[in-house]
């Protein structure tokens, strides 16, 4: 049996960045006030019609969709936003406070062709600020996304920031990038074409090199944008220089998402190819509201987790776990005696490692060195007759017996001196 295309198992000895990751953005999002938020990986197919949008390539392409037994219209989660803005609406979270901070870190669905950096199901870790109109907040999320970035030792990435303004405004942008557009038709990849009469801002993110040259010449949105949708953005770069964040200013940058306004904005490394994007997001006005909820504004990003582990592969530091001891069993006496040691490590939180397969004790060292840990404690027939324990310590290559009534204190003073 093997897995389905797409998917790809995280074994155990991948799991440690992922674990370091999640904590590392547990420890700075709490410090900043936001809670984690955990919705379920299946929503009503509607959600997603409804606010992500009918001309979407995820709407159009990319969604897993099924009827289940109770005859409803289900769909495995392709982005997380909507997802959010349903359990503030389902969950009525603003009527005690309409600010909502909120983070989540999971798996989502897309029916998309595997590549490097992208399975059909990838995770993402999201950040969402939801009440607010005030241009503090967008900073606020491309802050945070910079700060985990930074203690996650993140390679050289850049910050591209623009506005896509209000439906109004981008209502009269597409009539003039599609008037443009019309004359070159012939020149743009097939998938641009059709865009022209269903998404045409979608466009602008072509990675096509004909079309790219095209759109060269063509028209941008800041053209279009009004007084306050100009004022809002000027703002958000004014807070961004206030906080030496480095950014440019990409007039071409639109979301593939229906439901942003104003600011949009994308972290990228060069180093990831094409598909370069480690973070994505931006405001969206009206989301609350287009899904039966309260008129409330938010702004929000994801960062694509697999593309995210394939840069910092390199430059985090795998904590080595020392302070584990590896319990070394000789006998059925030692077994018995075993758990109640078992016991003593697990009140006192030292991590150990057992394993009862009665392998030779020279086979349970080169265990014990595989497993990276500070040092074996033996239990054999002398043992139980003398109320001791023998403790090899590997990484000094020397072996001493502690009374077992003293083993606890013993271990805690070395495990001390050691960090």
């Amino acid at each position: 049996m093997q897995t389905i295309r797409g998917t790809k198992d995280i074994l155990p000895d991948e799991i440690n960045q992922w674990q370091q990751l999640y904590f590392e953005a547990l420890e700075l999002l709490t410090l900043h006030n936001y809670s984690e938020i955990r919705t379920p990986i299946i929503e009503p197919t509607e959600l997603f019609i409804k606010g992500v949008g009918n001309d979407t390539d995820i709407i159009n392409k990319e969604m897993y969709n099924f009827v289940d037994q109770g005859k409803r219209n289900i769909t495995l989660r392709p982005e997380g936003t909507a997802c959010i803005a349903r359990a503030c609406i389902s969950n009525k979270l603003y009527v005690n406070n309409i600010t909502q901070k909120l983070w989540y870190m999971g798996p989502m669905f897309r029916y998309e062709r595997p590549q490097s950096g992208r399975q059909r199901q990838f995770h993402q870790l999201g950040i969402e600020h939801i009440g607010s109109e005030h241009p503090f907040t967008d900073v606020e999320i491309i802050n945070l996304t910079h700060n985990l970035l930074q203690k996650l030792q993140c390679p050289a990435y850049t910050v591209e920031i623009n506005s896509i303004g209000t439906q109004e405004e981008r209502k009269k942008y597409k009539i003039a990038l599609v008037n443009y557009l019309d004359k070159f038709k012939t020149e743009l990849d097939l998938d641009s074409q059709r865009r022209l009469t269903t998404n045409p801002l979608r466009i602008l993110d072509s990675k096509n090199i004909k079309t790219q040259l095209v759109l060269q010449n063509a028209p941008d949105i800041n053209q279009y944008l009004g007084t306050a949708s100009i004022k809002h953005f000027n703002t958000v770069c004014e807070y961004l220089n206030i906080l030496d964040i480095p950014y440019t200013i990409n007039n071409k940058l639109v979301r593939g998402l229906d439901y942003y306004s104003h600011t949009a904005f994308e972290i990228i490394n060069d180093q990831l190819g094409t598909k370069n994007t480690i973070c994505g997001g931006g405001r969206y006005s009206n989301l609350i509201k287009q899904l039966g909820g309260p008129n409330i504004p938010g702004v929000g990003c994801a960062i694509g987790i697999e593309r995210l582990l394939m840069l910092i592969k390199n430059t985090s530091k795998r904590k080595e776990n020392k302070n584990r001891f590896y319990l070394i069993t000789q006998g059925y006496e030692a077994d018995k005696k075993a758990w109640n040691l078992i016991k003593l490590l697990q009140q006192e939180k030292i991590k150990f490692n057992i394993d009862f397969n009665q392998d030779s004790f020279q086979k349970n060292i080169k265990k014990a060195i595989k497993n990276n840990a500070l040092g074996c404690l033996i239990i054999g027939p002398d043992e139980i007759k003398n109320s001791t324990i023998t403790i090899k310590w590997l990484e000094k290559n020397y072996q001493e017996t502690i009374s077992y009534n003293n083993i606890i204190k013993y271990l805690k003073q070395n495990i001390n001196q050691s960090n």
